[in-house]
């Protein structure tokens, strides 16, 4: 029996041409309908468009799915170590794990090369994770804090780092950020975006803070963790901040903002939300920029998810979510176009 074919009893993909309405469960504007794409995996937590048209799933577990619309789910890798980042190049596939890249490259006839491309990166409290490829040739990769406040040892963590696809050059490219979890690249200006998760220990529960935050990559950048943080109330940096560049947008404090997507002009930014409350988060962002690269505009675009951590964009132009805590992605199409 082929190694995929259990998996497909219990993981079902809804084809885009006929895809089920998700219901009251998520609620999108007017003009835009939100549709179950894939049902039944276990906690996803990336996702990328492969050369053979398939969409690849890390889940926390250590497997990777490959989905394909009206096809058997295929079981393409397991045994890694917590994937949180994906990318293609070519018909290698990267991926960021706990301290570590690796790479499957895709033979003829199906079958998969591993390898482990680079190993010994620093993570604790947080990991690699969001990993992208540069029209530069380089490879990017947000790189988690060991703790929540602390004087890193290995400049590599709370870091965004680059490198050349084999896995050499390995370069510190920006610092100062506790947990940069998502990375994207705008179309047209090829700025690089993150989003980033603040400390945990500081407001109240009435007064919270800090806000997460969306900053723009820039090389030999700091960004102000760990003794300078983005003020939810304030909408401004506070604490020892000499150095550190502000925020491109500030989003709702301990909210997990995770997942980056371009859409439709504007920066989506998906936020996992708390373990143990739903103040915070579990929803879709929608940041429009100006020119400068700034928000203009910050405001909540879908919500209704349990737990949303990855976004992608599919051939046909519309929005996926995949929502972590339900195994479930969702399709998200403008209702004047794909």
């Amino acid at each position: 029996m082929r190694p995929w074919a259990a998996l497909a009893v219990a993981l079902v993909l809804v084809p885009a041409a006929a895809s089920r309405p998700a219901g009251s469960k998520i609620q999108v504007p007017p003009g835009f309908r939100a549709e179950t794409f894939a049902r039944g995996l276990s906690q996803p937590t990336a996702m990328a468009w492969g050369p053979d048209g398939r969409l690849y799933v890390t889940e926390t577990n250590g497997r990777i799915i490959a989905l394909r619309a009206g096809k058997p789910p295929r079981l393409f890798a397991r045994g890694l170590s917590v994937p949180l980042g994906l990318t293609w190049r070519g018909r290698t596939l990267y991926v960021s794990e706990q301290g570590r890249i690796e790479t499957l490259r895709l033979q003829a006839r199906g079958s998969v090369v591993r390898r482990l491309l680079v190993t010994g990166l620093p993570y604790g409290r947080h990991q690699q994770d969001t990993i992208l490829s540069g029209r530069d040739g380089r490879l990017y990769l947000g790189s988690g804090s060991t703790c929540d406040v602390c004087r890193e040892r290995d400049r590599r963590s709370a870091a965004v780092l680059s490198m050349r696809p084999d896995g050499s050059d390995l370069r510190v490219v920006a610092t100062g950020m506790r947990n940069p979890f998502g990375l994207a690249f705008q179309p047209g200006t090829h700025r690089l975006y993150a989003s980033v998760n603040g400390q945990d220990l500081l407001g109240t529960k009435n007064d919270p803070e800090p806000a997460e935050m969306v900053v723009v990559v820039r090389k030999g950048q700091w960004y102000g963790w760990p003794t300078c943080w983005p003020s939810a109330r304030l909408l401004r940096l506070v604490g020892d901040c000499k150095g550190a560049a502000a925020p491109a947008a500030y989003l709702a404090p301990h909210s997990s903002a995770d997942g980056l997507a371009f859409w439709r002009r504007d920066l989506y930014v998906a936020e996992w939300g708390q373990y143990d409350s739903n103040r915070f988060g579990r929803r879709v962002v929608r940041i429009q920029l100006n020119r400068r690269g700034d928000a203009r505009r910050v405001s909540a675009f879908a919500s209704g998810f349990d737990h949303p951590l990855a976004l992608a964009v599919d051939r046909r132009g519309a929005l996926l979510v995949a929502d972590w805590g339900r195994g479930v992605i969702y399709r998200i199409q403008s209702l004047g176009g794909a």
